[in-house]
């Protein structure tokens, strides 16, 4: 236990970041595998938005976040390209 006025401060502040950094990280975790599971535009977009925000606030290193981001928005490019192909076949179908 700290004795020391500012080290008993330094605890309680390691208390509340650690706290705040940790359901940061869980909503992160639930949100990517959302994304991965099943991605929809909605999902990888919000799934993004806390990987920003968890980069801006140091819980993991920006490049990080950047591989992260890239792989989410492939994950969206190629779910786009299987609608735009569905509907291209529907329409060759109907001719």
């Amino acid at each position: 236990m700290p004795v020391i006025k500012s080290a008993k401060k330094k605890l309680r502040q390691d208390k509340k970041r650690t706290k705040n950094n940790k359901k940061l990280k869980d909503l992160f975790k639930k949100l990517v595998k959302q994304a991965k599971s099943s991605p929809t535009e909605k999902s990888i977009k919000m799934a993004i938005s806390v990987t920003d925000k968890a980069a801006r606030k140091s819980i993991f290193h920006k490049n990080k976040a950047a591989r992260i981001k890239s792989s989410l928005s492939k994950l969206l490019k190629t779910k786009k390209q299987e609608i735009k192909k569905s509907i291209s076949t529907k329409k060759l179908k109907k001719k």
